[in-house]
């Protein structure tokens, strides 16, 4: 009966020693997939402001 008393009695620190051992290779995945393959720096574009802003500048996604 012992084994069963010990077993329920340390069931709420093994899944919590569980649920950090997971987080922990989780966060070990995301930075070694930041170092493998880093985002490149987007730089938003402006519009020119000397130039109207015409219907084909608002639509067309291609034309950036």
């Amino acid at each position: 009966m012992g084994i069963h008393y010990d077993y329920k009695s340390t069931r709420g620190e093994k899944a919590l020693k569980k649920e950090a051992k997971k987080k922990a290779r989780l966060e070990q995945r995301r930075a070694k997939k930041i170092k493998d393959n880093p985002l490149p720096k987007k730089e938003d574009k402006m519009h020119d402001i000397d130039k109207p802003i015409t219907l084909d500048d608002l639509t067309n996604p291609d034309k950036s």
